[in-house]
C-alpha cells in the first residue's frame, strides 16, 4: 500500500471513531447479477441477468467516489461477464484508478481467465476442497485451479463462504492459499442465510470450531486475510450491523452495507468477517485497529 493511501485511511479512521461519523469508505458496485453458475448458497445470481450499460457504471464510480468512498469492489453475478462493446472489466478497473480510488478489488468465480494485474486483489470463490467445492458450485474446481496457475499477476485471494458443505475444509483451503502460485492470501466468511438458504447456516459452536481452525492456520504462517481478533464477535454474532462505512449500488439503487440489508432478521446473523472487522474497527477497538493496520499492510 502507497504511504499516501496509507495516511488517507488512517486519517479516515481517527476523524470516523472520535466524532462517530458514518461515512462511508468502502464501496460495491454490482456489474450484472448474471453469472455462468449456480451456487446452493446464492441467492442474488441470475435475478434479471442484466449487464449493466459502462455509462450507468461510470455514473455509479462517480456517485460512490463523491460521497468518499476510496475502496472499490467490483461484484456480479460474474464480473467477468461484464462487457459493454470493446469495453471490459479491465477498462472498468483502470477507469476507477483513474478516477482516484485508493484501492480497487474485483470478485470473481476463477472460472474465466485471470489478466487483471491492474487490480489490487481478485476476491476468488474457493469453497473448500475438490469434492466440496464442486458439491456447492458444479464441476468447476479444476478450471478455477489452472485458471489461477495461468493469472497474469499475484493478485489472488481466495474467497471462502463456511457453510455446512465445507465446513472441515478450512484446513484445506488455507494450505491451498499457501503453496498455490499467484495467491496471496485466503479470507473467509460465514454464511448468510439469506432466504432459501438457511439450511446452509452455521450453529454457534460449528462458528467457534471454525474460527479454531482458521487461528490454528494463522498461527502455522497460513496466508489469512482476516482480524483473529474479531473471531469472537463473529462466533455470537454481536458486531454492530449494519456497517455505515460500506455501501453497494446496483442498478441505481444505494444500499447502506449490503444488497439484501431489507431482508427482516438478516443483519442479526450476518456472516460477513469484513462487516465485523469493519464496525469494529470503526467503534475503536484498539486490538482490531492493530492488527487491521499489520494484516493490510502485508497483504495490499
Amino acid at each position: 500500500m502507497k504511504l499516501s493511501s496509507f495516511l488517507y485511511f488512517a486519517g479516515f479512521g481517527v476523524k470516523t471513531v472520535l466524532f462517530k461519523k458514518k461515512s462511508p469508505i468502502l464501496g460495491t458496485v454490482i456489474v450484472t447479477d448474471k453469472c455462468n453458475l449456480h451456487c446452493k448458497h446464492c441467492s442474488v445470481n441470475n435475478i434479471t441477468a442484466v449487464i449493466h450499460p459502462y455509462a450507468q457504471i461510470r455514473r455509479e464510480m462517480k456517485q460512490l467516489y463523491d460521497m468518499g468512498v476510496r475502496i472499490l469492489f467490483f461484484c456480479g453475478g460474474e464480473t467477468f461477464l461484464w462487457r459493454d462493446g470493446s469495453r471490459t472489466l479491465r477498462d472498468l478497473v483502470i477507469e476507477a484508478k483513474e478516477t482516484g480510488f485508493l484501492i480497487v478489488n474485483v470478485v470473481t468465480n476463477g472460472t474465466f481467465p485471470i489478466d487483471l494485474p491492474e487490480a489490487d486483489l481478485i476476491l476468488l470463490s474457493l469453497d473448500g476442497d475438490k469434492q466440496r467445492h464442486n458439491d456447492i458450485r458444479g464441476d468447476t474446481y479444476d478450471t478455477i485451479m489452472q485458471n489461477v496457475e495461468n493469472a497474469t499477476s499475484d493478485n489472488i485471494c481466495f474467497y471462502m463462504a463456511i457453510n455446512q458443505i465445507n465446513k472441515d475444509c478450512v484446513k484445506e483451503v488455507c494450505l491451498t492459499a499457501r503453496d498455490t502460485k499467484n495467491v496471496r492470501a485466503v479470507s473467509f466468511n460465514f454464511h448468510t442465510p439469506y432466504p432459501d438458504t438457511q439450511a446452509l447456516a452455521l450453529s454457534r459452536g460449528e462458528k467457534a470450531e471454525c474460527c479454531a481452525a482458521i487461528a490454528e492456520m494463522m498461527k502455522e504462517g497460513a496466508p489469512v486475510f482476516n482480524l483473529k481478533s474479531a473471531f469472537p464477535y463473529l462466533i455470537e454474532n454481536r458486531f454492530p450491523t449494519p456497517c455505515y462505512q460500506c455501501v453497494v449500488i446496483e442498478d441505481g439503487k444505494l444500499s447502506t452495507c449490503g444488497r439484501c440489508i431489507d431482508v427482516p432478521g438478516l443483519c442479526e446473523q450476518c456472516g460477513y468477517f469484513f462487516v465485523a472487522e469493519y464496525t469494529l474497527l470503526f467503534s475503536g477497538k484498539p486490538k482490531i485497529i492493530a492488527e487491521m493496520l499489520r494484516t493490510y499492510l502485508k497483504y495490499i
